[in-house]
């Protein structure tokens, strides 16, 4: 019997970890919002300040098209940012900057990034971000194809305009659509293979690579062990 997929278009909202397990009570995750079979589980990450588009699926290939680095789909964000951010900032963003990943450092690839002429419209953040009267803030408008840790906050804090608020909106051609923070919907994988630009051959690839595996696994024989069974002495105790 053929296993049934389920996909999951997600608002994930800020301070939600990513992740259903509670490291601690006060935590809060998908756990809290999703309510479904355990085998469930989100395709990437956003981190717990961040906000926006999440998909979540049981079916190993759309984990395995979408995270692969050669697929380089492209992922957009809204970015609010601590002061107003000046066209030599984009231009930098643009190019890619060094940004510190562990111990060393990367030059993020070159990106689409420009300033909206004014803040969009979504929903309100809870808690708000600070406001401060004396201080402007910005809308950027950033599409990377590629996803490092802590990616944009890193360059936009190397170019001096640190992220407020940081909103997932698209990913390919998918979108959130009228979804609201904290609420899902369910998406059908034709719907989804078009969005995201999953070609037939691409999907088709996949599902003989799983099937290849799990034959493989099934069939890979036992190590002997490499340690002898002594025989059992008969005897008296001493």
């Amino acid at each position: 019997m053929q296993k049934e997929f389920t996909y999951l278009i997600f608002y994930k909202p800020y301070n939600v970890l990513t992740q259903f397990t509670r490291e601690r009570p006060e935590h809060h995750t998908l756990a809290d919002y999703i309510k479904f079979d355990k085998d469930i589980y989100p395709v990437g990450r956003l981190d717990k300040d961040s906000e926006g588009l999440l998909l979540l699926t049981n079916d190993k290939r759309l984990n395995q098209i979408l995270l692969e680095p050669a697929n380089k789909r492209p992922k957009t964000y809204l970015v609010q940012v601590d002061g107003d951010i000046t066209s030599e900032a984009i231009k930098q963003l643009q190019s890619g900057v060094e940004i510190a990943l562990e111990d060393k450092t990367y030059h993020t690839k070159p990106c689409q990034a420009k300033k909206l002429a004014k803040p969009p419209v979504l929903p309100e953040r809870n808690p708000p971000v600070r406001f401060r009267a004396n201080i402007p803030t910005s809308w950027i408008l950033i599409t990377l194809t590629e996803g490092k840790n802590r990616q944009i906050r890193k360059m936009c804090a190397k170019v001096q305009f640190p992220v407020l608020r940081l909103v997932r909106v698209q990913l390919g051609d998918l979108t959130l659509g009228n979804l609201l923070p904290g609420k899902f919907r369910k998406i059908s994988l034709e719907e989804l293979q078009t969005v995201l630009l999953i070609k037939p051959e691409e999907w088709k690839k996949k599902s003989s690579d799983i099937h290849k595996n799990v034959k493989t696994e099934s069939k890979k024989p036992t190590k002997p062990s490499k340690y002898k069974t002594l025989p059992i002495q008969k005897g008296k105790r001493k």
